[in-house]
């Protein structure tokens, strides 16, 4: 299966520590896993240089990931904040290029978590244009920035994939990348594949997440239909797992809302996550073209 997967480390521990990431990285790499995903980090109290050399030892790639702050936001009506905003993200990326990666995920446009009221249009497209802009900049540094499509749970601004292009549109940018989440899209989307199609053009990270936070073989999303789905559209970049129990995602819990535990061994959720993302693969056109090219060479 010749796929480019991440996965979230959130799903599996709540310790960071270099010395405690190692093996966990060298287990999802033995798996068949390219990349993981960190949560966000402060740069100014993380040791960057020692989470990179773990990656480095393993083999593995790191994703980096951003977001803002009440008093650094680039869709608040305050100039100041949104300048902050901006300086904020210059500092992600910064902070990515030093961990050696070559992206960064997150919510860049805006404050994450349980909006209130509808975001303005108006602070809305200066959002993007702020980001457009530090997305071009990070593209400069190798680093393809990218903004997560939220719930209306979770964020106000970005919905849809239609949202999203949007946001793209408004931001000005060639180099903005968008992430779309099956955990979000089963709320938000109608077609979660008509999503992937219409975000296609701009499409760089597709995560798989399933409708309880817990094991992608067990609720409301149908795991391997989307990635045959979204493999027989075209979609050739990256993919992501991501899930999260109460006793294994640390401090994100509560800002996740996980009050479950719907699983207590991470790895083996990782591990059981790609026999569910093989089975979509080995449905799907490039899939079927593997095997058979597998058949006519052995």
């Amino acid at each position: 299966m010749d796929l480019d997967l991440a996965c979230h480390l959130s799903a599996i521990t709540p310790e960071l520590a270099p010395a405690q990431l190692v093996p966990v990285l060298h287990d999802l790499r033995e798996m068949g896993y390219r990349r993981a995903v960190l949560p966000p980090l402060d740069a100014a109290s993380s040791d960057v240089d020692a989470l990179a050399d773990a990656f480095v030892r393993t083999g593995m790639l790191p994703i980096a990931m951003c977001g803002q702050t009440p008093d650094a936001d680039v869709s608040s009506p305050d100039a100041d904040v949104r300048r902050a905003g901006v300086e904020l993200l210059r500092e992600s990326v910064r902070f990515a290029e030093r961990l050696g990666a070559d992206q960064l995920n997150g919510v860049p446009y805006g404050l994450f978590g349980r909006p209130s009221r509808r975001v303005d249009p108006a602070l809305l497209a200066e959002s993007a244009r702020a980001v457009g802009a530090v997305a071009d900049e990070a593209a400069e540094r190798g680093v393809q920035m990218t903004f997560e499509v939220l719930n209306r749970y979770e964020e106000a601004a970005i919905n849809t994939a239609a949202q999203a292009m949007d946001y793209v549109a408004a931001s000005g940018s060639a180099h903005l990348g968008v992430h779309l989440d099956s955990f979000h899209m089963a709320i938000e989307e109608a077609d979660a594949v008509q999503a992937v199609r219409t975000a296609m053009p701009r499409l760089r990270y597709l995560e798989l997440g399933q409708s309880g936070r817990g094991s992608l073989e067990r609720g409301a999303v149908d795991v391997p239909v989307l990635v045959r789905e979204a493999l027989d559209a075209g979609y050739r970049g990256r993919w992501g797992v991501e899930a999260f129990s109460r006793p294994l995602a640390g401090g994100a819990a509560d800002v996740l809302s996980i009050w479950r535990a719907p699983y207590a061994d991470g790895l083996a959720l990782a591990r059981d996550a790609i026999g569910v993302i093989r089975r979509g693969w080995a449905e799907s056109v490039p899939g079927r073209r593997s095997h058979r090219l597998a058949r006519a060479t052995g």
